[in-house]
């Protein structure tokens, strides 16, 4: 069996495009969105990412502001940058690229966000909102996840889950809306310390890989025609690789995600989508 490829480059496409007509009504209306990016340090991959939201953020129609501190602002640098962006009319929306350096607290800084401009959908108040199952900005990865099954007509209900990984970035929000009502999946989370976790993982008929481990998940894991998402971006001597040992499963599952070229588009066409939707909630007062 040759696994279908989950193409996320395809479906945030077609997102990217909702975006900029959302974009361009708002603007026609006399309300030009905009998005900010905070990132403290010189970390290579978060700045890779931090440009690749931005470039995205410009195709789209958006204003883009860029905040880079150093590596060695405070806590309460950070914390000050972003209560200034809470108060400036121009940002519908803000992102904190994490983890912070060592000696910073990303979720404490992450509590200072305004819940209003959280394009993330990290902060407490909407994380609550996400557990209520009320409207609130969803975490941008998870989200994005998401919007991959329901692009390729992958079924939820009365499936078995398995979420490997319980961070708040992925994790956590994952297993809530894989388990939310209207998709309905029946959802088990675990971590990489999980007793028999290949044998779990066999007994799922979807996977999602979130747990900053190369190659972890192989072959040993899926159950045939099971669908695998590889959240991952682990830089290797050999390259750019996910959690998922990508040229064992694809023989095995029937359908996965590829790194790169998978989750991490949609990642990034969240985070507009969420930005749109927060512009629109500040134009309505």
């Amino acid at each position: 069996m040759t696994a279908q490829l989950l193409s996320g480059k395809d479906v945030a496409a077609a997102v990217q495009s909702r975006v900029a007509a959302g974009v361009a009504g708002l603007a026609a209306a006399g309300k030009p969105v905009g998005l900010a990016t905070i990132l403290v340090g010189d970390d290579p991959a978060s700045s890779v990412y931090v440009r690749n939201k931005h470039r995205a953020a410009e195709a789209a129609g958006m204003r883009s502001f860029d905040h880079h501190l150093p590596a060695t602002a405070s806590q309460d640098e950070v914390e000050g940058l972003i209560a200034r962006l809470n108060t400036d009319d121009a940002v519908d929306g803000m992102i904190l690229q994490l983890p912070l350096p060592a000696g910073l607290d990303g979720e404490r800084a992450v509590e200072v966000m305004a819940p209003a401009k959280d394009a993330d959908g990290l902060h407490p108040f909407n994380l609550g909102l996400l557990v209520l199952g009320r409207p609130a900005p969803r975490p941008a990865t998870p989200s994005g996840i998401m919007q991959i099954l329901e692009h390729y007509g992958i079924a939820t209900a009365g499936k078995k889950a398995m979420v490997i990984g319980r961070s708040f970035l992925v994790g956590r929000p994952m297993a809530l809306l894989l388990g939310a009502r209207g998709v309905d999946a029946t959802v088990v989370q675990a971590h990489s310390r999980t007793p028999g976790l290949a044998d779990e993982c066999r007994a799922a008929d979807i996977v999602v890989a979130a747990v900053g481990r190369p190659a972890m998940v192989d072959a040993s894991y899926i159950k045939p025609g099971a669908v695998v998402v590889d959240v991952g971006i682990n830089r290797t001597d050999a390259g750019l690789v996910g959690d998922v040992d990508f040229d064992s499963v694809v023989d095995v599952a029937g359908a996965i995600t590829p790194v790169p070229g998978g989750v991490g588009p949609m990642t990034i066409a969240s985070l507009l989508a969420n930005t749109v939707e927060l512009a629109k909630y500040a134009a309505a007062g």
